[in-house]
C-alpha cells in the first residue's frame, strides 16, 4: 500500500510539474549563465563541465521538468514553444551525457563498436525513451515540422567544431532573434567559415556538407545561402567577389570537447 501511495505521489508531482512548465526555461538559463562563457569575441563558447558536475542535481531537476511534459501538452504549444523545447532538450541532455562519462576528451569516445553518443536511447521525452539523433532528425528536422535550417547553429554537440552553446536557453518569444544571432556568430568565425579570396572559394564547416540539403531547400542551393551571407564570411574588400562565387570546400571539424577547464585545472 505504501509503495502505491509513493508511486501515485510521483505521478501527481510529474503531472503538476508538466502543467506548470516554464516556457522561459529559467532553470536552464541559470545553469548556462554560470557554466558557459563566450570566447573569441563571441563567435564560440566553452563549457565548464567541472562546474556543471558540481551542480548536477540542478541539471537533473531541469531535465525532469522536460521529461514530465506529455505529448498531448506539447501538441498544444505554439511552433516556437515546441522548437525551443526540443533545442533545449537536445542541448541539456547532451551536457548530461558528457557529465555521465566525464572526464573525456571528446563526445566520440562515448558508445561502442556498433553505437555512438547520438544513438544511445537514454532520454525520457514526450512519453518515450529517445536518442539525440531522434530529437534532431526525427523531431526537429522532421519534414514539414519546422523547416528551420538555423537549428544547425543552435543544437550543440559538445565539440569545438560545433556552433556555440549559448549562455541562455532558447525561449519562444525570442527564438527567431536567438537563431539569427547564433547563425551570425557561427558564420563570423573565420577559423571555421570564410571566403578565401586567394583561392576564390568558400571554406566552410562540414555542417554545411552534412546538412546542405536543409539550406538548399530554403535558399535554392547551398551556394545561394553562402552568397547571401557573404558579408559575414568575407573581408570587406572581398564581399562582392564572394557574392558571385560558387566554389565550396569544407574545413576540418574539431571533435575535441568544448570544455573550459580540464579536470584538475
Amino acid at each position: 500500500m505504501r509503495a502505491l501511495v509513493v508511486f501515485l505521489l510521483i505521478i501527481l508531482g510529474s503531472m503538476t510539474q508538466a502543467a506548470d512548465f516554464d516556457q522561459q526555461h529559467n532553470q536552464w538559463t541559470h545553469l548556462l549563465g554560470k557554466h558557459v562563457v563566450w570566447i573569441n569575441r563571441g563567435v564560440a563558447s566553452q563549457v565548464d563541465y567541472v562546474g556543471f558536475k558540481a551542480e548536477q542535481p540542478a541539471l537533473d531537476a531541469y531535465l525532469a521538468s522536460l521529461s514530465a511534459v506529455t505529448r498531448e501538452q506539447y501538441k498544444g504549444w505554439s511552433r516556437e514553444q515546441q522548437l525551443a523545447f526540443l533545442i533545449n532538450a537536445y542541448n541539456a541532455f547532451t551536457v548530461k551525457l558528457i557529465l555521465d562519462h566525464y572526464p573525456i576528451s571528446s563526445i566520440k569516445e562515448i558508445g561502442g563498436v556498433f553505437s555512438n553518443a547520438w544513438k544511445l536511447a537514454f532520454i525520457p521525452l514526450l512519453g518515450q525513451t529517445v536518442t539525440l539523433d531522434e530529437i534532431e532528425h526525427g523531431m526537429i528536422r522532421e519534414p514539414g515540422a519546422f523547416n528551420e535550417p538555423r537549428i544547425h547553429f543552435a543544437v550543440n554537440c559538445a565539440s569545438i567544431g560545433c556552433p556555440a552553446l549559448r549562455t541562455e536557453a532558447f525561449a519562444a518569444e525570442q527564438l527567431d532573434t536567438q537563431l539569427e544571432d547564433s547563425q551570425q556568430r557561427f558564420l563570423s568565425d573565420h577559423s571555421r567559415n570564410r571566403y578565401n579570396l586567394d583561392k576564390r572559394r568558400f571554406e566552410v564547416s562540414k555542417i554545411f556538407k552534412w546538412y546542405g540539403k536543409d539550406f538548399a531547400e530554403k535558399w535554392g542551393s547551398l551556394e545561394a545561402y553562402l552568397q547571401q551571407n557573404a558579408s559575414l564570411l568575407a573581408d570587406s574588400q572581398a564581399v562582392a567577389k564572394a557574392r558571385n562565387n560558387t566554389r565550396i570546400d569544407f574545413t576540418y571539424y574539431d571533435w575535441a570537447l568544448n570544455q573550459k577547464n580540464k579536470p584538475g585545472q
